[in-house]
């Protein structure tokens, strides 16, 4: 089986390569938030070692962190789930990375609309499923319509996986948008929808919906989510599921053969993430947002660059088509790998290519970052791409 690397991880490795040689690259690749974990969850940790909360630890998570899941998902979303139905992960990836193993077989279809994470397509190859890819670009805000969806379903069509809000764009799905996609899945009870929330505290100019939240879907929804993004907690490895409980209890068997129950320490955290104050996770939305007015403004002045304001996550998603096709000292900028490329080697910023989130001519930046350093990136970027030609 052919398994792509992780573009965002290759680029990455790259980056701390030239740096290694002695370049400052500033590195706007990372899908990781530059805060700190918040200390009152730092300090459940270092309870819980000194507690002695070091032995195996229940498959699913400990119930105490399950039910602390079921609590936010019923204050946050207003949405029902009793204990059972959550199942906790080793990160985000290992919760979507049990749904589509233990849902899809050999030959089933996948929607996957693009831009996309990196990972969900390679997940669906490792299942033997196949990814039907349904394109979104800037002029419909990265977002397929009720059509597109209609278009895409066939007989042998077994899931649709949404992310909002998205990486690589920031956008998210409003309520009406959700409606018209269930009106479609409504006329189709096989599917499911694996819905990919990780982003969802950091939101700024629209409330953040969950798909289970329309009526008649949450039966057929897998909520999936973590605490590695809102509450910069990406090193502790902390995701979990909310669904069904046929779906919850395949996930449960699967971990148990694969992983067994993760982390002690890592659960004393993330009940305190769940339990304790959001405020350290409001103010890094906070600087999240200034961060991105920042970075909209000052890329405004590259000619030819195209974005949207998105109101969710750390990403711009700019289209950079207008730059496909110029050259620089006599080498040809084909397409948006080589652009990442170029920008990384003459212009020092470490950005990812559309193409390795299924969409051409746009590249991915990250705002995950000092000020300091998002202008002084912004300024190479403008010189490196005045220096096509």
């Amino acid at each position: 089986m052919a398994l792509s690397e992780s573009a965002t991880l290759a680029m990455s490795q790259k980056s701390r390569e030239l740096q290694a040689q002695g370049l400052d690259i500033i590195n706007l690749s990372v899908g990781e938030p530059d805060f700190n974990t918040p200390e009152h969850i730092k300090n459940a940790a270092i309870k819980a070692i000194n507690d002695n909360m070091t032995h195996y630890t229940p498959v699913p998570g400990y119930p105490e962190l399950r039910k602390a899941v079921a609590a936010r998902l019923k204050r946050d979303l207003n949405l029902d789930y009793d204990f059972s139905q959550i199942i906790v992960s080793a990160g985000g990836k290992h919760s979507l990375a049990n749904v589509i193993l233990c849902l899809i077989n050999k030959g089933d279809e996948v929607i996957v609309p693009a831009p996309y994470w990196v990972s969900y397509v390679e997940l669906v190859k490792l299942a033997e499923g196949v990814n039907v890819e349904v394109s979104a670009g800037i002029e419909q805000d990265f977002k397929i319509t009720a059509e597109q969806l209609e278009k895409a379903i066939t007989p042998k069509t077994k899931m649709l996986i949404l992310n909002s809000p998205s990486n690589p764009t920031g956008s998210m799905y409003s309520r009406e948008e959700l409606e018209s996609l269930a009106a479609v899945l409504r006329k189709h009870p096989n599917i499911i929808v694996l819905s990919d929330e990780i982003y969802e505290m950091i939101a700024y100019d629209q409330k953040h919906v969950s798909m289970a939240q329309i009526d008649g879907m949450k039966e057929r929804v897998v909520l999936c989510n973590g605490l590695s993004k809102g509450y910069a907690m990406t090193g502790w490895r902390c995701g979990y599921i909310a669904a069904a409980p046929e779906i919850v209890k395949a996930c449960n068997k699967l971990q148990g053969q694969f992983t067994s129950g993760i982390c002690s320490i890592t659960q004393a955290a993330a009940i305190a993430a769940l339990t304790e104050s959001d405020e350290p996770s409001r103010k890094m939305t906070e600087q999240f947002k200034q961060r991105r007015d920042m970075m909209l403004g000052l890329l405004a002045e590259i000619p030819g660059l195209k974005m949207t304001t998105p109101p969710g996550a750390f990403y711009i998603f700019p289209d950079v088509s207008a730059y496909l096709g110029k050259s620089f000292n006599g080498k040809k900028i084909a397409n948006s790998n080589d652009l990442a490329l170029y920008l990384l080697t003459e212009g020092h910023v470490a950005t990812v290519a559309g193409s390795a989130f299924g969409i051409e001519g746009y590249i991915r930046l990250s705002y995950a970052a000092s000020e300091d350093k998002l202008r002084k990136a912004v300024e190479n970027m403008k010189v490196a791409f005045a220096n096509l030609k």
